[in-house]
């Protein structure tokens, strides 16, 4: 499988195409920053250079690619103008680079706009309208909204669902369910929150 990581060079980004290299999978990701090219390649990945808040079209970005990876986030310490053009504008612009199956970094609670602080609505907001967006789209799309990001050892087991509580959950644990979902067909047309737990990841995908 040939699948392009938009944050290539993000926590959880570079985890997935390490582990999408491991798997014998082709794996790029799509970096601003020249600089964290060589990053990518000491984990088996390809380095794209794609600024995607500056570009319109990211066709070319993600020419010959089997899936598409929206890993990519506008961070804690941004504004939210900026938020609203990475962490939605450039999954939009990711799902109009003719790219037919598509998996969504989320985040828990996107979906349940009543849980939203004011500080966080801004990521929030943008967050649920990139889902709504991606869900109309007619593309082959999985939503996955893990809980609070952690750098723990991952353990390999996790809960699923949807209205979860809140909860954490390594990076670590995030990459490998996001292998899984790429590797796994029964997971198009889903949309789960993830946190950790105590069942191993395919078995707790199979449960969706």
């Amino acid at each position: 499988m040939d699948v392009v990581v938009a944050g290539g060079h993000g926590q959880v980004g570079i985890r997935l195409l390490r582990l999408l290299a491991d798997g014998g999978h082709r794996a790029r990701g799509l970096i601003r920053n020249p600089d964290h090219a060589d990053d990518l390649t000491a984990v088996g990945a390809e380095p794209v250079v794609c600024d995607m808040e500056a570009l319109d079209d990211l066709s070319e970005c993600c020419a010959g690619a089997d899936a598409v990876v929206f890993a990519a986030g506008a961070g804690p310490g941004s504004g939210p103008e900026r938020k609203r053009t990475v962490d939605y504008g450039a999954a939009v612009k990711l799902m109009e680079a003719g790219v037919s199956r598509y998996v969504m970094v989320s985040a828990i609670g996107a979906g349940r706009p009543d849980d939203w602080s004011e500080e966080m609505r801004p990521y929030y907001e943008a967050k649920a309208g990139a889902d709504e967006r991606l869900m109309e789209s007619g593309l082959d799309y999985t939503i996955v909204r893990p809980g609070g990001l952690t750098d723990d050892p991952g353990t390999g087991r996790v809960r699923v669902g949807t209205n979860l509580d809140y909860g954490n959950i390594p990076r670590d644990d995030v990459a490998a369910v996001l292998l899984a979902v790429l590797e796994t067909p029964g997971t198009v047309g889903k949309t789960f929150e993830l946190v950790s737990g105590d069942t191993p990841v395919d078995e707790a995908l199979r449960t969706l």
